[in-house]
């Protein structure tokens, strides 16, 4: 006990206990350095919302739906499931995180998602964890994988594995912010192949992300790993664009 106060006495140190959204109020590592007030800006994602691609929608739905994007679609992955609905905080979190070297924002990110399964029981079940890989450039240029960092915080709670190296970028692709449905899906198109050639044979898979906007990303990735033998592929993500 008294080991884990000098440990959150020195990181205190490194980063003031002030929340790091609107630096007024205190906040410390525990809740993720965001205070109870900027907390209520989150918006969750919670029922009703297409049982595909997890769609908030407005409204009274009483049973399981698709929404007007995944109508007629075929996906790889069996659905997809996240934590917050995109707005301006939201996004501005995991901008810092991914662009601004706002590492202590991790563990929020990682309990958001927690939070999340947790309430939508999805965390037993599952043989293994999978991050979106980043083409090794910008790996390298911005010193981490977003997605495989909070992948493997989020198994080690699951008491799972973290298969950081069964996907691999092969092929770098440009943002995919300002493009279309339709170019989202050829920009990632042969992007992604299978790394360490592990056997996924009957293998329920989890696959970690950031954020998810329509699915293309995702859903090459899944389309790998089934290819790989997993028998079923789930999609995770912080953030759910709308």
């Amino acid at each position: 006990m008294r080991c884990r106060s000098l440990w959150e006495q020195g990181l205190a140190l490194v980063f003031p206990e002030v929340c790091q959204s609107c630096y007024q109020e205190s906040a410390t590592r525990r809740e993720g350095y965001i205070c109870a007030r900027c907390w209520q800006r989150l918006r969750f994602v919670r029922h009703p919302f297409c049982g595909c691609c997890g769609l908030p929608f407005d409204g009274d739905v009483f049973s399981v739906f698709r929404c007007g994007n995944c109508e007629g679609q075929k996906f790889a992955f069996q659905a997809a499931r996240s934590a917050v609905i995109a707005n301006e905080f939201s996004l501005e979190l995991i901008h810092r995180y991914k662009y601004g070297g706002a590492i202590w924002l991790e563990k929020l990110l990682a309990d958001l998602l927690w939070n999340q399964l947790s309430h939508l029981q999805l965390v037993k079940g599952w043989d293994l964890l999978v991050p979106v890989p980043l083409f090794p450039t910008r790996e390298r240029q911005r010193e981490f994988n977003q997605a495989a960092r909070i992948a493997t915080l989020i198994a080690q709670r699951m008491g799972v594995d973290c298969g950081r190296d069964l996907l691999k970028r092969v092929a770098p692709t440009s943002s995919q912010t300002m493009l279309t449905r339709s170019e989202r899906r050829n920009n990632v198109r042969g992007a992604f192949a299978g790394g360490n050639l592990r056997p996924l044979k009957g293998l329920r898979v989890m696959l970690v992300d950031d954020v998810f906007t329509t699915g293309a990303t995702t859903n090459a990735c899944a389309r790998v790993l089934r290819g790989l033998g997993a028998a079923e592929v789930w999609v995770c993500t912080v953030v759910r664009g709308l």
